[in-house]
């Protein structure tokens, strides 16, 4: 198995007749799914997604790829080949149009749907492909296939992309559920097929490579949800993603079987499900859904609310509850579903959220302690069919972390693909498919870009740890005023503090010491203020190590007069 070395430099230039993989994110991580396909100059990107940040990174709302690699090379994009609408695979398609909005979109008609009403609310109105499963299309010198693949929403889609170089495989998100609540199966059949003609390159997904064993069928779900809604007295609150449309449709059919009417809470969630309705994808029966204004109105044992938040996100609308800072008040007896998984990384945040939730009174119904979620990604026991199914050439497992990318290299082994065979790469990673062999040619830059507010890319590590820094011991800042020809101190120096634990008072200890410091300086003839206030920051970081063992923020302003 190949693998990338922390050395790699920049990749040569393609051979002629050669195709260039890179992913630009979604390896190691889950989330921030992009992969660049080169050949003959021209490139095809699958999926573009965001990646939720973690409490290291504190006041950041979404990261992204990293455009950079491509960013002069915009216009040799054919177009971006979506796979499915859940926001880490088309997240971040709003700020790649933003650099260059006529880039055309290709997906099914769901997936296209969710993400024009996204682009909306950035006032970009995009080109678009509609496609769907058994389509075959030209997008410049890429030959796409497009295969029908069952996930946890409706119409995703596997892509086989055909060139002289030979064919690759993205498998996008997949499991096979075989007794799916739409009845689209992953189309084993057209994996045959393409078999037959001969896979060079398999991108298949990783994440629960490590699982041993199948999913169980979502449909197996229902039997509990309606255990539970035989249960409730009160109101029941489910949080589930925006974008999991058979979970909403189970809670739905569990909402009308009990005699509930159901208000969808929070903007995403709304829209996303309106669009479903829309097109058909969640079957609404007459009355059953209502505006959540009209709650009030309503005794409790009929209601059910939907909203996001099942990852813990702070901003979410269970998260608000749990801190009581919505307007829906969690009371005693309320039953509280979190039909969802737990993306790895989310784990405090979710169990916050239960205590929280627990705190006021709710019955809290989670993964943990009732069977509310199956996975929407292929376990061992699928992958392994699913690899002797396809019997490809060469395998580069994606969408998953370190380990998830091992247990799958490792499955694809155990299937009979040689091990030279076998590409694990990472972010940035270009992974060149020459004469039916993939090997790794380089690395191009596939960092994390922060979105803070409106700012994109503005935000860098340093930012975070200084932000980290501020949150967890606080700053001290510390104003002089010097007489700019003698460097003699005229006003201070004042100490205060926040967030340190440390009270202001506290500092009468430290200030004779910088008193010194700083007259001493003056006498040897260092008056410079940026130097006077490396001194502070020295002396009085010192005292506060010594004293209190914290090392907080020290702010120094030296101001001349």
């Amino acid at each position: 198995m190949s693998h990338p070395h922390p050395e790699l430099g920049a990749p040569p230039p393609l051979p002629e007749g050669g195709l260039r993989v890179t992913p630009l994110g979604g390896l190691g991580e889950i989330g921030r799914n992009m992969t660049v396909f080169e050949y003959g100059g021209r490139l095809l990107i699958v999926d573009c997604g965001v990646l939720f940040p973690e409490e290291e990174q504190p006041g950041i709302d979404l990261i992204l790829p990293d455009f950079s690699s491509i960013r002069d090379r915009l216009d040799d994009i054919e177009g971006i080949v979506l796979t499915h609408g859940h926001e880490d695979h088309i997240g971040g398609v709003p700020f790649l149009l933003r650099e260059k909005p006529d880039i055309p979109l290709i997906g099914s008609k769901l997936t296209l749907a969710l993400i024009e009403a996204k682009l909306q609310e950035h006032r970009i109105r995009p080109y678009t492909l509609q496609v769907a499963e058994g389509q075959r299309e030209r997008i410049g010198p890429f030959d796409c296939e497009f295969v029908a693949v069952n996930h946890s929403i409706p119409d995703a889609l596997a892509v086989a992309i055909r060139t002289p170089a030979g064919m690759a495989v993205h498998t996008g998100d997949f499991k096979m559920d075989q007794l799916p609540l739409d009845n689209r199966l992953t189309d084993l059949h057209a994996f045959a097929r393409l078999s037959e003609e001969g896979i060079d390159l398999l991108l298949s997904d990783s994440t629960n490579a490590e699982v041993p064993g199948f999913v169980p069928p979502e449909r197996d779900i229902s039997n509990v949800l309606r255990q539970v809604f035989a249960g409730a007295r009160k109101r029941i609150i489910v949080a589930s993603f925006a974008s999991h449309v058979h979970r909403i449709q189970q809670i739905l059919d569990a909402a009308h079987e009990y005699g509930r009417r159901v208000a969808f809470v929070g903007r995403s969630m709304v829209r996303n499900m309106g669009i479903a309705r829309d097109l058909g994808y969640l079957k609404v029966p007459p009355g059953l859904v209502v505006d959540v204004k009209t709650l009030d109105d309503l005794p409790d044992s009929e209601v059910v609310l939907v909203c996001t938040g099942s990852q813990g996100e702070p901003m979410a609308a269970l998260s608000r509850m749990a801190n009581r800072d919505h307007q829906i008040r969690i009371v005693h007896g309320d039953t509280v579903i979190l039909a969802s998984s737990l993306i790895p990384g989310n784990e405090n945040a979710v169990y916050r959220v239960i205590n929280g939730l627990t705190r006021w009174g709710a019955n809290v119904v989670h993964k943990g302690n009732a069977k509310v979620h199956v996975s929407g990604h292929a376990s061992a026991g699928e992958l392994l069919y699913f690899y002797n199914i396809c019997r490809p050439k060469n395998l580069m497992p994606v969408h998953g972390e370190w380990r998830h990318l091992r247990a799958n290299a490792e499955l694809g082994a155990l299937t009979g693909v040689p091990h030279d065979r076998i590409v694990i790469a990472e972010d940035g990673v270009a992974v060149d498919l020459v004469e039916g062999k993939a090997k790794i040619s380089g690395k191009v830059q596939a960092g994390y870009v922060y979105v803070d507010g409106l700012s994109v890319g503005d935000v860098g590590e340093p930012a975070l740890k200084d932000r980290k820094i501020l949150g967890d011991e606080g700053i001290i800042s510390v104003f002089v005023v010097m007489d700019s020809s003698t460097g003699k101190i005229t006003g201070g120096p004042h100490v205060q503090a926040r967030g340190s634990g440390i009270e202001d008072s506290a500092f009468g200890a430290v200030i004779p010491k910088i008193t010194e410091v700083l007259e001493r300086s003056a006498q040897d003839g260092v008056v410079e203020p940026h130097q006077m206030q490396q001194l502070i920051r020295r002396t009085l970081g010192k005292w506060v190590s010594d004293t209190y063992r914290r090392r907080p923020m020290i702010l120094p302003v030296v101001v001349e007069v």
